[in-house]
C-alpha cells in the first residue's frame, strides 16, 4: 500500500509542475481549497524579504507562482509601489486578494489567474520574483523562462530566486535544486547569492541578464 501511496504522491507532484495547465490548475486548487497549504499562510520574517526590500526600493515587483499572495501581504508596504502576483490557482489567489482586502493595499497588490510559465506581461518590473516557483520549472526550460522574462526587467532590475538546497528534516542535499542555482550562477550576472544557516539551507539568489558586448 505504501509503494501505491508513494506512487500516487509522486504522479500528482509531477502533474502540478509539468502537466498540461488545465490539469495543474484543478489539482493546485484543490490542495489551496483544503488545508494543505495553510501552514504557509505566515511566512513574515523570511529571508527573502531583506533582499526584495532591497532591491524593489520603492518600485514594481511581478511576482511569478504567488501562492496566496504572502509577499504581497508581508512584505513592508513602504518597500514597494506595485506588486503584481501570477499564480494558477484561483483558490490560492483569493486567500491573497481577500488579505491584501483586510490589509488595506488594494490600491497597490493585484493579482493574475495563469500559468506563469506562459504568462506573458504588460509592462516592466524593478523585481521579477521565483519565491517557490522556481521548483516548478523543468530544469531544461529555465534559461528560455528567464530569457522570456528577462525583456520584462527595467535597467536596473533583478531576478531573485528562493530555494531551499536542502531537505529541511534530513539534511540531504536536493541535486536538481542545487544543479538549477548552478545553472543560474554560470549563465547569468549574480549581484547576491546568500545561504541561510536554517533548516532547509535557504538559498537566495539576485542576478540579472549579463551585458552583451
Amino acid at each position: 500500500m505504501k509503494i501505491v501511496d508513494r506512487t500516487s504522491n509522486f504522479l500528482v507532484a509531477a502533474l502540478k509542475s509539468y502537466g498540461p495547465s488545465g490539469v495543474k490548475k484543478l489539482l493546485w486548487d484543490k490542495e489551496f481549497s483544503g488545508r494543505k497549504w495553510n501552514f504557509i499562510d505566515n511566512t513574515a520574517g523570511d529571508c527573502v524579504y531583506l533582499h526584495l526590500e532591497k532591491y524593489a526600493q520603492g518600485g514594481d515587483i511581478l511576482d511569478l507562482g504567488c501562492g496566496p499572495g504572502n509577499t504581497a501581504n508581508e512584505l513592508a508596504e513602504s518597500a514597494y509601489r506595485s506588486y503584481v502576483g501570477v499564480d494558477i490557482s484561483e483558490a490560492a489567489l483569493d486567500k491573497g486578494a481577500k488579505r491584501t482586502e483586510k490589509n488595506n493595499r488594494t490600491n497597490k497588490n493585484s493579482f493574475v489567474c495563469s500559468d506563469f510559465l506562459s504568462y506573458i506581461p504588460n509592462r516592466d518590473f524593478d523585481v521579477i520574483l521565483f519565491r517557490e516557483s522556481m521548483y516548478h520549472i523543468p530544469f531544461g526550460q529555465i534559461l528560455s523562462i528567464l530569457g522570456k522574462y528577462a525583456m520584462y526587467l527595467k535597467k536596473t532590475g533583478v531576478f531573485v530566486v528562493r530555494l531551499y538546497a536542502t531537505d529541511k528534516k534530513t539534511g540531504k542535499e536536493k541535486t536538481r535544486v542545487t544543479s538549477k542555482i548552478d545553472l543560474i550562477k554560470r549563465d547569468f550576472e549574480v549581484a547576491e547569492s546568500t545561504q541561510y544557516d536554517s533548516p532547509g539551507l535557504p538559498t537566495v539568489l539576485v542576478f540579472r541578464p549579463r551585458e552583451q558586448n
